[in-house]
C-alpha cells in the first residue's frame, strides 16, 4: 500500500521525495497483443511511470452497452503496468481531447438537444453518473492505496480551455472521492490567466499542460500555485496531423533541451507522447480553429516511438537527459517488432454501394432532412434521397450546414462534393421528367476541443435548390460496422482489361474485396496507390480512413490482426478504384516523411 502526497512543496512517496518521470500511452490505440512491448519500451527509456486517458466513448458506444473486454479493457492494462514495474496515472475523463472522437465523449449525447455538456446541467451528469458506477469500480481495486500501481487520478481534462463552471469540477472531484478514489487528484490545463482561473479548484493539486518556453509556463502557474509542486501533466514532444496538411516533426534536439529545462527547474514531467499509436475505426476527432481540420488516422505524433512502436532518434536523446538526472533504464530494451511485405494484392470481387442498400440498411421516410444522431447513428455514413421535379436549368444546389463531406448524384451520376471547409453550391438541371437525388454524407471525425465542441453529423440544416427547400426524404443509416460489412453481396469478376472493373464501378462508391496468404505474421503497411478515399478493414478489424490528400499515404497493419494463411481485406472507396483494383502490403510505412525515415527510426542496440 503506497500514497503519493504533497509535503513542502514536492512529492512524497513511501515517506521518501519522488518525482514522476511519465510517458503517455492510451491502451485504446494499441492492441493489445502490444501493451507489453510500448510499456517495456517505456520503462527501458527510463522511465518510472505511464499515463493514460480513459474514453468515454470507447466504454460506452451505445447508450447504456457497457464495454470492457479486448481492446477497451483498461483494467488489464492498467494491471500489466503495475506487474511490469511502473506507476499509473489515470486520466478518467468524460472529457479528454486528445485528438479522439468528440474528446472522448459518445456520440449519443447529441440525440438530446437539450442536454448541455460538461457543466452541472442535470441531463448530462446524470450520463457521467452512470458511466462512472460503472467505470470507477474497476479502478479502486487498482489504486496505490489498495496495493495496486495507480497514484493519481484527474479531474476531467483542461476545463480552463473551455469553461469556468467549477461546482461541475467540485460535482467531478466528489463523486470519484464518493465512489472510492482516495489517491491524489489534480487538474490539468494550460499556463494562462483564463485557463487557471477556469479549470482549477480550490484545494485540489494543478498541474500545467505546454511544450516550450518553461520558464515563463511555470512562472504564471507560480502564480496561482505557489507552494505546490511543479509538474507538466502534457509536455508536448510532438503534434498531431490533419488530413490536407504536412506532417508534423520536431527535432529531438530541441524536445531534449525542453525535458532538460524542465527537470532542472525540479519539475516531474509526463511526455505527451511516449508512444502515439493508431486512432483506428472512426475514432478519430477534428478541429476547429478558423475551419474544420479532421485529424488523420496514424496518432504518430512524432513521438520518441512510432506509431508502429519503433524506437527513435528522439527516444534516444530523451534517455540521455533521463539518464542526466538519474532515471536509468528501468530494463532490457524489447527487440523490433518484425515488418513483412506481403506484396500486391488484388481486390477482384466488388458491389457497388446503390446495389447493397438492402444489405445495410432500412430505408427511414422523413419530411425534413435530420443528422445521423436522431437515428441512434454515431458514426459513418448517412445517404439522403428524394424525388426532384423537373424541369430545372442549370439552378444552384445548396447543402446546409453539411457535417462534414458530401458526394451528391443526380439519376445516379456524381453530380459533385461538398464539403464542410469548402461549402460551395453545386450546379444541377433536372430534366422535365424529374430525377433522383442522393447525397451521401461522411462524418469525419467530430471536434474534439474548443467552443465548437457540440458537432452533429451528416445535414444538419436542410437541402435546397437555389431558395426551396426540398421535404420528403429516404434516409439510410449507414455506420458500416464488421457486422454489415460482412452481409455484403460481392460479384467476382474476371479482369481480362485494365480498365474493366474500373467502367463497371465508375466513380460512384464500391466495396472492393480481396484476399493475402501470409505464412508467417508480422506487422505490414496498407498502401492505396491509385485509389482516392476511403476505409478499410483487415479480418473485420477497421483500420481507419485513407485519403489522397494526404499526408499519411499508408495504414499501419499491427501483426496481431493477421493470421497464417488467408487474410481478408475490403475496402470501401468512395470515387471509384484505379484501373487495377490492386492495394499493397509493404514493409516502410509512409507519413509523407520518407526522405526523414532513416534519420528518424533507429534501433537502441544497433547505435550502441
Amino acid at each position: 500500500m503506497s500514497r503519493l502526497e504533497i509535503s513542502e512543496g514536492q512529492y512524497v512517496l513511501d515517506g521518501a521525495p519522488y518525482r514522476i518521470v511519465s510517458g503517455a500511452i492510451h491502451y485504446f490505440r494499441v492492441v493489445p497483443a502490444y501493451w507489453e512491448d510500448r510499456l517495456l519500451k517505456l520503462k527501458a527509456c527510463g522511465f518510472n511511470t505511464v499515463e493514460t486517458y480513459i474514453a468515454w466513448n470507447v466504454h460506452e458506444p451505445q447508450k447504456e452497452d457497457f464495454q470492457f473486454h479486448g481492446m477497451a479493457d483498461v483494467a488489464k492494462f492498467i494491471e500489466l503496468a503495475g506487474q511490469l514495474g511502473l506507476h499509473v496515472i489515470v486520466r478518467p475523463s468524460p472529457y479528454i481531447c486528445a485528438e479522439w472522437e468528440f474528446g472522448g465523449l459518445p456520440a449519443w449525447l447529441l440525440q438530446d438537444n437539450q442536454l448541455q455538456l460538461r457543466c452541472m446541467d442535470p441531463l448530462f451528469l446524470a450520463k457521467v453518473d452512470r458511466y462512472y458506477d460503472q467505470l470507477i469500480p474497476r479502478l479502486v481495486p487498482l489504486l496505490s492505496t489498495n496495493g495496486g500501481p495507480i497514484l493519481a487520478v484527474q479531474i476531467e481534462n483542461e476545463y480552463g480551455s473551455f469553461g469556468n463552471d467549477t461546482a461541475y469540477l467540485t460535482y467531478i472531484q466528489e463523486g470519484l472521492v464518493r465512489r472510492g478514489i482516495d489517491v491524489l487528484l489534480f487538474t490539468s490545463d494550460g499556463p494562462t490567466d483564463e485557463m487557471l482561473i477556469g479549470g482549477t479548484i480550490e484545494g485540489v493539486h494543478a498541474t500545467v499542460n505546454f511544450g516550450s518556453r518553461v520558464a515563463e509556463s511555470f512562472a504564471k502557474f507560480r502564480e496561482y500555485r505557489a507552494a505546490e509542486p511543479l509538474m507538466v501533466m502534457e509536455y508536448w514532444n510532438g503534434w498531431f496531423d490533419h488530413w490536407m496538411e504536412p506532417h508534423h516533426v520536431r527535432e529531438a534536439a530541441d524536445v531534449a533541451e525542453v525535458l532538460d529545462e524542465m527537470l532542472e527547474q525540479g519539475s516531474s514531467v509526463n511526455m505527451y507522447m511516449f508512444h502515439g499509436g493508431t486512432n483506428f475505426g472512426y475514432y478519430s476527432g477534428a478541429n476547429h480553429i478558423e475551419t474544420y481540420e479532421p485529424t488523420v488516422t496514424s496518432y504518430d505524433y512524432d513521438a520518441p516511438l512510432t506509431e508502429w512502436g519503433d524506437v527513435t532518434k528522439k527516444c534516444k536523446e530523451v534517455q540521455k537527459v533521463l539518464g542526466k538526472h538519474g532515471f536509468e533504464p528501468g530494463c532490457p530494451l524489447p527487440n523490433p517488432i518484425p515488418k513483412y511485405a506481403y506484396g500486391e494484392v488484388a481486390l477482384s470481387e466488388s458491389v457497388a454501394l446503390f446495389d447493397s442498400l438492402d444489405q445495410l440498411s432500412e430505408p427511414i421516410e422523413q419530411t425534413s432532412i435530420q443528422p445521423m444522431e436522431k437515428f441512434g447513428q454515431a458514426y459513418g455514413f448517412i445517404l439522403y434521397s428524394t424525388w426532384v421535379k423537373g424541369p430545372r436549368s442549370r439552378q444552384q444546389l445548396h447543402i446546409q450546414e453539411v457535417r462534414d463531406r458530401a458526394q451528391v448524384f443526380l439519376n445516379g451520376k456524381p453530380l459533385g462534393v461538398v464539403e464542410r471547409w469548402n461549402p460551395l453550391p453545386l450546379e444541377i438541371s433536372v430534366p422535365e421528367e424529374g430525377g433522383r437525388l442522393d447525397i451521401l454524407v461522411e462524418n469525419m471525425g467530430r471536434i474534439n476541443y474548443g467552443p465548437l465542441l457540440r458537432d452533429p453529423k451528416g445535414i444538419t440544416e436542410g437541402v435546397r435548390i437555389d431558395n426551396q427547400f426540398q421535404y420528403h426524404w429516404t434516409i439510410r443509416t449507414l455506420p458500416l460496422q464488421p457486422n454489415s460489412i460482412s452481409t455484403i453481396n460481392y460479384v467476382e469478376r474476371e479482369i481480362e482489361r485494365e480498365d474493366e472493373l474500373h467502367s463497371i464501378q465508375g466513380s460512384t462508391p464500391a466495396f472492393y474485396r480481396g484476399y493475402f496468404t501470409a505464412d508467417q505474421i508480422g506487422d505490414t503497411f496498407l498502401r492505396f496507390d491509385g485509389w482516392q478515399k476511403g476505409i478499410a478493414w483487415v479480418n473485420g478489424f477497421h483500420l481507419g480512413r485513407y485519403w489522397n490528400a494526404g499526408p499519411q499515404r499508408a495504414l499501419y497493419v499491427p501483426g496481431p490482426l493477421l493470421r497464417v494463411g488467408r487474410n481478408e481485406i475490403v475496402l470501401f472507396e468512395l470515387h471509384g478504384s484505379p484501373e487495377m483494383p490492386v492495394i499493397s502490403l509493404v514493409d516502410q510505412p509512409d507519413l509523407g516523411i520518407t526522405s526523414q525515415l532513416d534519420e528518424r527510426v533507429l534501433n537502441f542496440v544497433q547505435d550502441e
